[in-house]
């Protein structure tokens, strides 16, 4: 399974990076985690822009699914027609967010273009990987994967507050994706985001093998968050997720 940061900025996107997005391939299928605003440009340095054949939606803030926008409008227009339905696992009312997005009637919406299918909680199949899903702690219906293929796996927060549902979605993951939106300070509200050190002691309580900061807020100084990270008692390695960056579980 090889997994390859598209974009990492939390909340918008920043000078070095676009919105969450993750490309996870195996088994000659690949499949999309997030499509945040910016991210469309981004994929397109990494892979084939028509060669994806499914899209998962963590949730329906911006920052996560706005560039399926740009990519039905891709898709539907491509001059040399377009090419097959995709589908796009999301949580419910999906379809018609989208179809508001780009001031479409939502019916047909985009469906002519995604076969939009409800997240269930998993475990199910989704191409060559084996998907299990939670509800996490945020303003809106938010998910955190599980993705599991030959005996490796790879998990993602998506937006989360602290969680012991994601320690267990988590545990013992090759992987683990986490976001890291604050920084230590008071008055930080609750069931939004972690902090930095939260993603490292979460990771510590899943015993993950190897730890990815990512949903990076501009306004913060990354390595800043990663000091914070180190110091959480996680004893694995922690990195900064990077757009370009591949790894391969």
């Amino acid at each position: 399974m090889r997994v390859t940061v598209i974009g990492c900025s939390g909340s918008f996107p920043g000078p070095e990076s676009p919105a969450s997005s993750y490309l996870i391939e195996a088994d000659g299928f690949a499949m999309l985690l997030d499509l945040g605003n910016g991210a469309l440009g981004s994929l397109q340095r990494f892979h084939p822009l028509y060669d994806i054949d499914a899209v998962c939606i963590s949730h329906l803030h911006a920052d996560h699914c706005l560039d399926l926008c740009g990519y039905w409008v891709a898709r539907t227009y491509r001059p040399s027609g377009p090419p097959p339905r995709i589908p796009v696992h999301g949580p419910q009312g999906t379809a018609l967010r989208m179809a508001r997005a780009y001031d479409l009637d939502p019916d047909p919406g985009m469906t002519g273009t995604f076969d939009f299918r409800t997240l269930r909680r998993g475990p199910y199949d989704i191409g060559p990987f084996r998907v299990t899903t939670a509800l996490m702690p945020h303003p809106v219906e938010a998910y955190a994967f599980r993705i599991e293929y030959e005996g490796r796996s790879l998990a993602y927060s998506g937006d989360t507050g602290a969680s012991e549902t994601l320690v267990d979605l988590a545990r013992g993951a090759d992987l683990f994706l986490c976001e890291a939106s604050f920084l230590d300070g008071p008055g930080l509200p609750s069931e939004l985001h972690l902090t930095a050190r939260e993603a490292g002691e979460h990771a510590a309580q899943a015993d993950v093998g190897k730890l990815i900061l990512t949903h990076l807020v501009p306004w913060n100084d990354a390595d800043v968050s990663l000091k914070e990270a180190k110091a959480s008692g996680y004893a694995g390695d922690i990195q900064l997720a990077r757009v370009g960056t591949t790894y391969e579980l």
